[in-house]
């Protein structure tokens, strides 16, 4: 019903000395199956949020250079990885950029402010 827009998730494993590490443990392979369910449903979620955010402007601290030359990398306000031509000046600052293109795990824009 929430919608998540991206998400770390893992099978659980038993910490000793905790209450959970005494009772009784989902069977392995019932509990990869349902992390598998999980991950399915969480990426359909993230796909969707990411493609709906397409020519919306979002806020970008900028945090490091990108892959490619000229390019720097940062953070939406929701987390969400996004790329963008810009000066490196930019690096550690807040900036607008207009979401172009999602890929599977980030966004890439046009920097709104030079």
């Amino acid at each position: 019903e929430v919608g998540y827009g991206k998400s770390y998730s893992f099978c659980y494993s038993a910490r000793p000395g905790t209450p959970a590490a005494e009772m009784d443990q989902v069977d392995p392979a019932v509990a990869r199956e349902r992390l598998r369910q999980l991950q399915d449903l969480l990426s359909v979620q993230q796909d969707s949020i990411q493609q709906s955010m397409t020519n919306k402007t979002v806020d970008v601290l900028f945090e490091r250079t990108g892959r490619d030359p000229g390019q720097v990398q940062g953070r939406s306000e929701h987390n969400h990885a996004v790329h963008a031509s810009a000066p490196l000046s930019h690096i550690g600052t807040i900036q607008p950029v207009r979401i172009t293109r999602t890929g599977r795990n980030s966004l890439s824009g046009v920097l709104m402010t030079t």
